[in-house]
């Protein structure tokens, strides 16, 4: 297949995305390369390609190149994929707005002035900006699939476990899980077949018969009980036009033959809380390896313990220090059972509600984020506001559950809007049926930005 057109593409959009923050050297533009159709693919920057920069979007790894691919990865060169580069991300997944990074933020297709969601906003905008059919992200409280919604694509987190971790650079590690990000739902069933598996390099994988999700694209959602939550449709606590694409979205459902059915998630209103105890106290862990004796940004000093101070002063930025203390905070003598241990037991709480509800109904149904993007620097400078935009997100995440998120509508202004659907463990088929069912019956996939 012809490179050059992606790359061309690269040049007329990417300096007003900042999407792409590293390309690989390809030899020969104008010929061919053995790969297929469509199998171009660009990679958010905290997973492992060999001997390419890995940086997590932060200061503290410049000019870090991992000695060895990630396992999904392999599994793309296995298949024949062409990695079209590094795609831009919050400082090591830290946000939901794409500002955080060390290159500068991202910019959504569809307005200049707004942000494309985080942290994989490079990834959800690269494939919106038709840069690339495909990306990957990582998801550890939405970050594809709320991107994907801001957006206007198609962003699948699988369920814990399905898609080995090994090659990811960690923020938290019992929630982090690589996913596609994808113009429509095909593509996404086609990505997740490449990647799903067993790796005995990530004992967090799990070793269990990866179905082929493309034998899930089918147009039929009759008989399929899909559950509403009202704890996720709040009054006054969602943008009007969000609330009322998302209506219109069930209407369409259940007007195709699936079944609706009201069902309580009573623990939801502690999702945040509790996603912002556990995420940065795992995240405070993972990130004491970074310190400038191995590899990474250095800077010199008298003594190990400066350096250690100076290299960390110099490389974190403020958002990554907030959540390292943060983190430090609640798993520190004194705190430790009154925030850490608390948070852990209403993640339980969290886990058994969505076991309950799934009791009833096959699938459920809400928005993916409450508001369409907001402005480049709007939330920047106020942390709490920010976090509230992952509300809808989080508590898939701290169930371990998989979700997607489909284009659903537009505001006024032309912004996307997303709907989001959750399963039981391990039934990314019964997403991918549903998701299918609507993107064949609207057309809110087909538009593209005019950038």
């Amino acid at each position: 297949m012809q490179i050059k057109p992606y790359l061309d593409r690269i040049d007329a959009v990417n300096k007003k995305l900042n999407a792409i923050i590293y390309l690989p050297g390809f030899v020969g533009l104008e010929g061919s390369r053995p790969t297929k159709p469509g199998k171009v693919i660009t990679i958010k920057d905290n997973i492992c390609v060999k001997d390419e920069p890995t940086t997590c979007g932060s200061k503290i790894l410049e000019g870090f190149k991992p000695p060895y691919d990630a396992t999904v990865i392999k599994k793309l060169k296995e298949a024949g994929f062409v990695l079209m580069g590094k795609s831009n991300m919050d400082e090591f997944a830290f946000g939901s707005s794409c500002e955080t990074s060390c290159y500068g933020p991202t910019r959504n297709p569809w307005d200049l002035e707004r942000i494309p969601g985080g942290s994989s906003g490079g990834s959800a905008a690269s494939v919106a900006a038709g840069i690339v059919p495909m990306a990957l992200g990582s998801d550890t409280g939405g970050s594809i699939r709320q991107p994907a919604s801001l957006c206007g694509i198609v962003g699948m987190k699988p369920t814990y476990g399905r898609v080995s971790r090994y090659g990811l650079i960690a923020f938290a590690s019992s929630l982090d899980q690589i996913g596609p990000l994808t113009r429509n739902v095909s593509d996404s069933a086609m990505l997740l077949n490449v990647i799903s598996g067993h790796d005995e390099m990530d004992s967090t994988s799990l070793d269990l018969p990866v179905p082929d999700f493309t034998k899930s694209l089918v147009n039929d959602v009759k008989k399929i009980k899909i559950g509403i939550p009202k704890e996720y449709f709040p009054e006054g606590g969602m943008d009007k036009e969000v609330k009322k694409a998302i209506t219109k979205s069930k209407d369409t459902l259940i007007a195709l033959g699936a079944e609706p059915v009201e069902i309580s998630l009573p623990h939801t209103e502690y999702a945040v809380s509790c996603y912002y105890i556990i995420a940065p106290a795992e995240a405070s862990s993972n990130l004491a390896r970074f310190d400038g004796d191995q590899y990474g940004l250095r800077k010199h000093a008298k003594n190990m313990v400066d350096m250690h101070m100076n290299t960390r002063t110099a490389g974190f930025g403020s958002e990554a220090k907030r959540r390292i203390l943060l983190g430090t905070y609640s798993l520190s003598s004194g705190y430790y059972e009154a925030y850490y241990l608390k948070a852990m037991k209403a993640r339980t709480k969290i886990k058994h509600d969505f076991s309950d509800a799934f009791k009833l109904c096959d699938v459920i149904l809400t928005p993916t984020t409450p508001t369409p993007a907001f402005k480049i620097g709007e939330k920047i400078d106020d942390p709490l506001s920010m976090y509230l935009s992952d509300i809808f997100t989080i508590p898939a995440n701290l169930a371990g559950i998989p979700g997607i998120s489909i284009p659903c509508g537009f505001t006024e202004a032309g912004l996307p809007i997303g709907l989001q659907l959750l399963a039981k463990p391990f039934d990314e088929e019964a997403l991918i049926r549903v998701a299918y069912t609507f993107e064949q019956n609207t057309d809110f996939h087909k538009r593209k930005p005019n950038i």
